[in-house]
């Protein structure tokens, strides 16, 4: 964690007993120990609580995949796709058929006969 090396700690172990001094030094380590076992579970808290957060936005990503390829538009729409991709089933199926667009076939719009017109009829053949 610190990289402390064996030389390290018996320079600190010496300085903190001249300092602090044999009497009060048992005190003092299981104070220091205390303090680490505080630090370490507020530590393990935190990466808890981190990775909760990550378990929880991936999830709701997920979850936004899964309504997302269950939505019916976009089903078909992927349907429509695959079958037909570049749409000319779809245009062959909507068009009118081809006999209808000859201008034979076009019936014209007889025109309204006036009521006060007098009503005659062709003769038969």
């Amino acid at each position: 964690m610190f990289d402390i090396g064996w030389d390290e700690m018996a320079l600190i172990a010496a300085v903190s007993l001249i300092v602090i001094g044999p009497k009060d030094l048992p005190v003092v380590l299981r104070q220091v120990g205390r303090w680490t076992r505080k630090a370490r579970l507020m530590a393990s808290d935190f990466q808890r609580g981190f990775d909760d957060m990550v378990r929880e936005s991936e999830l709701n990503e997920v979850k936004q995949q899964i309504v997302k390829a269950t939505d019916p538009g976009l089903l078909r729409a992927e349907i429509d796709k695959a079958v037909d991709p570049d749409g000319e089933l779809a245009r062959a199926m909507t068009l009118p058929p081809p006999d209808a667009l000859s201008p034979a076939a076009a019936d014209p719009v007889p025109e309204p006969i006036p009521t006060d017109a007098p009503q005659s009829r062709p003769p038969a053949p």
